[in-house]
């Protein structure tokens, strides 16, 4: 067998594993691992300007294409520390992604040697399993079970801690006859579908709510053909937003508090049976769980076990993943639709359009400073079905998903459960890193948008273009928003007076001198009838100059975006849409 650094073989299990990126930041407790990089390159390596943001990179890359598994290295230490975000975040959502750390050489350890943390520990709680590899010839097995639990029941993240004379020991391995460990995910039995047929068989007012874990699975055309066999309406999660196209006519709306339609609310509350399928009840979804589940019936399909039952207990669970469930699903509907068993859900269909037809807010203001709801309306306009949004938090976030239309899985790229400011810049450059030709926007606040601002230059050292759209009311607008019920508006202001640029007023920071600075362009927007000309001039400097392009919207300092306590108790601070004129883009006037 060949004889090889174990940091070699480490890299050689990453390029069988199908790795082809990473992001990183080099040290000099993990320089062996980027010495046994380096010379093959068959990896190619991103160089982030900080380590948290090379988690939320790995992140993005995972989450733009089934079957990826993004990478970030760091050194010791705080390197360690700055990827606990990302390891946090990628665990909430499910998404496998791999952190690998240098450590202090294994004699030093216990010895309170510079930049010696016990990673391991502390990323415990936020991964699958976080280890310090002892032992040189444990490298590869370490490796190869990281990549066989990323992949297998929920995925999620996994920390490998190399220590620096563990990476330059030589061991026995021979990469020829390396193979991956099979993949485990549990399958529904068709006993357990038709328990779930029945239940939905004997429905008035039946949907599906389609989750994240159906995008994980790569599913999302068998959730359409499901719900094209049954005749059932779907409300996506946030994270399973795209699943079903927001045209498509049994798409009728998200629910929730806040990333949610009104027509979706009401069409949740009207229903007597929900089909959960790849998704987790998250708050935001819910809401109250006696106003969410009063008067209806529900079936919960789940790769986790545990996660059944862990908000509410649902009439039937079945532990699946959400592709292969989807499999028996399409096969037991089959049947019965053959056999002429299936019921109409024609009349109930009629309903959620009605109301997907209805309820809606209005988009079109005219005012300036600009009102936010305007600059999604030209954002539908300016940017296609091929789109990919990218965005975490806030009330820039909160707006998108209640006026955006998206048409595709992973068409909406978000933080769903940790929602880090600072995640969207980086996530965005890994999504790029992923697919140099997507079409991709983000979507910010000013305050996530300055948290990791310094990552626009990876995007010009690597050309990473895409459009970033940042909105600004120089305010942490969501915490605002939420002090209201304080009575206060304490400690979130961004304002003051920028010496070097007057022109600005109180809204400060001079975004467009820092992302030129950086690199990249920028285009400032104060005329809402100007957002459309300068979200087409972005997308053609993007792809001119193949660097990120920012848009910025000036917007009014205070809007609140709706929102609520319950499904039942969300609050409309703005006009309704009243016709066609009020909200051009909504999906139900395009029909």
């Amino acid at each position: 067998m060949a004889r090889m650094t174990a940091a070699e073989a480490a890299v050689h299990i990453m390029e069988k594993e199908g790795a082809q990126c990473a992001f990183g930041v080099p040290g000099a407790a993990i320089n062996p691992l980027y010495a046994a990089l380096r010379p093959r390159n068959q990896i190619k390596h991103v160089l982030a300007r900080h380590v948290e943001a090379a988690s939320h990179m790995a992140e993005g890359y995972t989450r733009a294409k089934a079957g990826n598994i993004g990478i970030c290295i760091g050194t010791s230490g705080p390197a360690g520390t700055d990827m606990i975000t990302g390891l946090y975040s990628a665990a909430a959502d499910s998404i496998p992604i791999l952190c690998i750390t240098g450590q202090a050489p294994r004699a030093r350890l216990h010895k309170e040697d510079f930049q010696a943390v016990d990673i391991a520990a502390i990323a415990k709680s936020v991964t699958k399993m976080a280890v310090t590899v002892m032992e040189p010839a444990q490298v590869p097995g370490t490796f190869q079970q990281a990549f066989h639990l990323m992949r297998s029941g929920r995925p999620g993240p996994v920390l490998i801690d190399l220590p620096f004379d563990v990476q330059t020991a030589e061991i026995e391995f021979d990469p020829e006859t390396y193979e991956p460990l099979p993949v485990y995910k549990p399958k529904a039995t068709r006993a357990q579908i038709d328990k779930a047929i029945a239940l939905l068989q004997a429905a008035e007012r039946p949907l599906i709510v389609a989750g994240g874990g159906i995008i994980n699975a790569d599913a999302s055309d068998k959730l359409v053909t499901f719900a094209e066999l049954t005749g059932v309406p779907v409300i996506p999660t946030l994270m399973g937003w795209g699943t079903i196209p927001d045209d498509h006519p049994l798409m009728v709306g998200m629910a929730g508090l806040q990333t949610s339609h009104r027509y979706g609310n009401a069409t949740l509350l009207a229903s007597d049976f929900v089909l959960g399928i790849g998704n987790r009840w998250a708050n935001r979804h819910t809401g109250t769980v006696e106003v969410y589940t009063k008067d209806r019936k529900f079936v919960h399909v789940d790769i986790e076990p545990t996660q059944i039952g862990r908000v509410f207990a649902p009439d039937y669970g079945i532990a699946s993943d959400a592709g292969l469930a989807l499999d028996v699903f399409i096969e037991a509907a089959r049947e019965l639709k053959a056999q002429g068993k299936l019921r109409d859900r024609s009349t109930w269909l009629e309903e959620c359009r009605e109301r997907k037809k209805t309820l809606l807010r209005r988009t079109h203001f005219s005012e300036t400073p600009i009102k936010p709801q305007r600059v999604y309306e030209e954002m539908n306009k300016a940017f296609g079905r091929d789109t990919t949004y990218v965005s975490t938090i806030g009330l820039s976030q909160i707006a998108a998903a209640q006026f955006l239309h998206v048409y595709k899985p992973r068409g909406w790229i978000n933080c769903g459960q940790a929602g880090p400011l600072g995640w969207t810049l980086p996530a965005a450059l890994g999504v790029c890193a992923a697919d140099r030709s997507a079409s991709v926007v983000a979507i910010s606040g000013d305050y996530d948008f300055q948290f990791l601002i310094e990552e626009l230059a990876v995007g010009a050292q690597f050309n990473l273009p895409y459009v970033h759209v940042l909105v600004n009311n120089a305010y942490l607008g969501l915490i605002r928003q939420s002090q209201r019920g304080f009575n206060m508006d304490f400690q979130v202001q961004l304002s003051f007076e920028n010496i070097n640029t007057p022109e600005l007023g109180v809204y400060g920071v001079d975004h467009l001198k820092v992302v030129e600075g950086l690199g990249c362009r920028a285009i400032r927007v104060t005329d809402p009838e100007k957002l459309y000309d300068a979200f087409q001039e972005a997308k053609r400097l993007a792809a001119e100059l193949r660097v990120p392009v920012v848009v910025e919207v000036m917007l009014e300092r205070v809007t609140n975006v709706a929102m609520g306590t319950d499904l039942d108790k969300v609050t409309e601070f703005e006009d309704l849409a009243l016709d066609a004129s009020d909200a051009p883009t909504a999906i139900a006037l395009l029909d």
